[in-house]
């Protein structure tokens, strides 16, 4: 599930950084809805068996990359403004090392 959203987070970067302002709506919901319950499962996963450090790292990763993705899409999507680049970077930058 997360690999499914992250491709759809490199498709979105390469949409905003090929020079259009912001991805479309449905592809950003799609990647949020993914990404959400991806790390509720996640959550589901710590709290009944327990995960190692390393997963438990990657949960604390992944929630502050959904703050990030939230910031996105209520602060500038939303109101059809074009999407900082440096944010997009930072967004998936954090997200990507909680996959890794």
């Amino acid at each position: 599930m997360l690999a499914v959203s992250a491709a759809g987070g490199i498709t979105m970067a390469l949409i905003r950084f090929g020079g259009k302002p912001h991805p479309p709506i449905a592809l950003a919901m799609l990647h949020g809805f993914l990404s959400a319950a991806a790390v509720t499962l996640l959550l589901y996963a710590a709290l009944t068996t327990g995960l190692p450090s390393l997963a438990n790292g990657a949960f604390l990763l992944f929630l502050v990359a959904g703050v990030g993705g939230v910031t996105l899409n209520l602060n500038f999507h939303w109101k059809a403004i074009p999407l900082p680049k440096w944010l997009v970077l930072v967004h998936g930058g954090i997200a990507v090392c909680g996959f890794l």
